[in-house]
């Protein structure tokens, strides 16, 4: 797979597969699956400048399981995989 270095508060992320069946056991179609909003961190750029121009490092780290906002990020493409960049203001919550 070719690399992919996001800059500044960017974050690459690999969004984890949607549910097939819903709690009560009704297989869903694939047009009918919510795309999900949950992804795993494969790269993170190196921070943001605050104020002071001093570099703060992201609050998440390469494996991290994120949860993310609805219209977060832009799709992309990679060597056939289908991957997100977004910034790491998107990125709602940790997964632990």
């Amino acid at each position: 797979m070719a690399k992919l270095r996001p800059l500044g508060d960017k974050i690459l992320i690999k969004r984890v597969e949607a549910e097939s069946k819903t709690k009560s056991g009704i297989v869903l179609p694939d047009a009918a699956k919510e795309k999900p909003k949950r992804g795993k961190v494969l790269s993170a750029g190196p921070g943001r400048r605050d104020d002071k121009g001093e570099l703060v490092a992201p609050s998440v780290k390469v494996g991290d399981e994120v949860i993310f906002t609805s219209y977060a990020g832009t799709e992309i493409k990679l060597d056939g995989e289908e991957l997100m960049i977004m910034s790491e203001d998107d990125v709602l919550a940790v997964v632990e």
